[in-house]
Formats: C-alpha cells, sequence, structure tokens
C-alpha cells in the first residue's frame, strides 16, 4: 500500500510540476524519415552517411541547450567492424558516440547521473549481421533504431524545457557502433566522462517504433533497480500501455555495458518483428502514434528519477 500511495505521490508531483513542451508525432516522424532515409544508406560505422547522422544529432542537442560532457559532442572512437566468416578484417572505422547531458539543480544530486541513450548505427548495406539474403541493399533499420535515436532527441527536446525541476543530472547518449558488437556503450564505460559510481541508472530505447495492438512495452532490467518492476508497470497501465516488465533478462544491446559495471538499467522496446535486419525495416512500417505514447512514458520514468529523491542504487540479478 505504501508502494502505491508513492507511486501516485509522485505521478501527481510530476503533473504539477512540468509544463507542456510536447513530444510531437511529426517530430518523431520527421526524424526516422531522416535517419532511415536511402541518402543515409543504413548509417553504416565509417560512411559519409554515419558522419551526415552524427552532425544531425549534434546539431540537435545544441538547438536545444544541451551542453557538451567533455571538450565537444564527440566521444571519437575507432570500431572493429563485423566481417562474414573467413573473410579478411577490415580496417578500424572511425566513429563515435555523441554525448550531451543537462545538469541537475540539487547541491548533491546533481552529482548523480541518469543516462537516456539509444544507437544511431545501423547494418549498412547488410553484411554478416543481415537475416536477408538480398546482397548489397540498403538496411533502413527504421526501427532499428532510427526509432530509437528520434525517441531520445524528442525526450531531450522536453528535457530541457523543463531543465530547472531537474534533481539529478542527464547524460543523453547516441551510441556509435552498436551494431558491430555494442562497441559505442563499451567504450563509453571504459573511457567514462564521469565516475560510474556517480551514474544510477542506463535507459536504453532499442528499437520502440513497432507498438502493437496490445500495446506491449517490454522492459528488461527493472530490477537492477529499487522498486522498478513495480513502478514502471504502474506507470506504464496509466498511460493505457501493457508493460511486459523482467526484473532481469538484461538483453542484448547498450545498457549491457552499463549492466556489467554494476550500474542499474533498463532496456526498453517494443517488440521483435520479421523485418528485423532487414532491408524491408522501412519508416512506412513504424506506429508512430504509438511510438509517441512510448516515448511520453519513457519521459515521465526518467523526469520521475531524475526531478525527486527516488532511491536509487544497484540490485544484482542472475
Amino acid at each position: 500500500m505504501k508502494k502505491l500511495l508513492l507511486f501516485s505521490f509522485l505521478i501527481l508531483a510530476y503533473h504539477a510540476s512540468f509544463s507542456q513542451a510536447e513530444i510531437t508525432e511529426h517530430e518523431i516522424k520527421d526524424h526516422i524519415l531522416f535517419l532511415a532515409s536511402e541518402k543515409n544508406a543504413g548509417r553504416y560505422p565509417g560512411t559519409k552517411a554515419n558522419r551526415t547522422v552524427v552532425k544531425y544529432i549534434v546539431k540537435d542537442f545544441k538547438k536545444q541547450g544541451l551542453l557538451p560532457l567533455a571538450k565537444n559532442y564527440k566521444q571519437k572512437f575507432k570500431a572493429r567492424l563485423r566481417v562474414e566468416k573467413g573473410q579478411p578484417e577490415k580496417p578500424l572505422a572511425k566513429t563515435c558516440n555523441v554525448v550531451a547531458y543537462l545538469e541537475g539543480n540539487d547541491p548533491i544530486l546533481k552529482n548523480e547521473y541518469i543516462i537516456l541513450g539509444a544507437h544511431y548505427d545501423h547494418l549498412g548495406m547488410g553484411g554478416p549481421s543481415s537475416k536477408s539474403d538480398k546482397k548489397n541493399t540498403i538496411h533502413y533499420g527504421a526501427d532499428d533504431n532510427a526509432s530509437g535515436t528520434a525517441t531520445l532527441l524528442e525526450i531531450a527536446e522536453k528535457v530541457a524545457v523543463n531543465k530547472s525541476q531537474l534533481k539529478r543530472s542527464i547524460i543523453f547518449i547516441a551510441f556509435g557502433a552498436e551494431e558491430q558488437g555494442l562497441l559505442g556503450s563499451q567504450y563509453f564505460v571504459d573511457n567514462p566522462l564521469v565516475p560510474l559510481s556517480q551514474i544510477k541508472l542506463m535507459i536504453n530505447m532499442d528499437m520502440v517504433g513497432r507498438l502493437n495492438t496490445d500495446n506491449h512495452v517490454y522492459m528488461n532490467g527493472a530490477g537492477t533497480f529499487p522498486g522498478g518492476v513495480e513502478f514502471m508497470q504502474n506507470l506504464g497501465e496509466s498511460l493505457n500501455l501493457t508493460p511486459i516488465v523482467h526484473a532481469g533478462s538484461v538483453g542484448g544491446s547498450d545498457h549491457v555495458s552499463f549492466f556489467k559495471k554494476d550500474i542499474s538499467v533498463l532496456g526498453v522496446h517494443t517488440g521483435a518483428h520479421p523485418e528485423y535486419h532487414r532491408p524491408e525495416d522501412t519508416a512506412d512500417l513504424i506506429n508512430v502514434p504509438g511510438q509517441k505514447q512510448v516515448s511520453d512514458y519513457i519521459y515521465k520514468a526518467l523526469m520521475t528519477f531524475a526531478s525527486t529523491n527516488y532511491k536509487m542504487g544497484f540490485i544484482p540479478q542472475d
């Protein structure tokens, strides 16, 4: 009962405190149409198209008033690209994470960080991770993961409008080279821009654009922080979603790199589909109203963790 009352209080506090700068379907769609365009050719690491996408993300972060966490917004690294079995290695590809932040206002809690992340890369023309027999065909990656990147940009915009309400600081990361083996997130945790001990939660969005008719939203790792399973379940239901919340089952996206460093995580997605890692993962199949609904859900969860005294702490999972 006490937990339910606390949940109700947090939601009421949220509604009372925040302005209504909206996450919009129009902007979600525009971001995805750009990211998953033919011109950007699957956003493969080391390519001109990949660099174009990085510039787009940096420009948007700057526009929203997000600050660079280091000298600039790019955390550069070199990625070892996957090759077909028996093929020679490719040269290391130059790519980067795009990192920005907003500082909290509480004199103590501002030294604690919540990370919101999504990978922006995809498979380019296919390669060993493709599930298609179509060779040298653009893999557009609209759901995987133009959808997560679009939600990252939209949530960052709304958080920026409400930054005066932040107690904890929020770091926004668009990860590079996730499809090559979680390389961007691994590079970040191996070369952190803030002490890892100060990162209290990493929320990752990977494939959030295909909400089904049952409104299923899947979450992994919710048991890695106090009250996470119950909180995400109750919040989702209050927003007319059907959360499928796992305490563990941390999954295979960028939040895994943080979990391995004993950092609490929450991986969010809307489920697998036949177009996964195939050229058919195109923008026309995105459920844009559904993605807005999921984006609002993640935003409200994020702001509860960042703007209240919500207790944080890592809880190991088997």
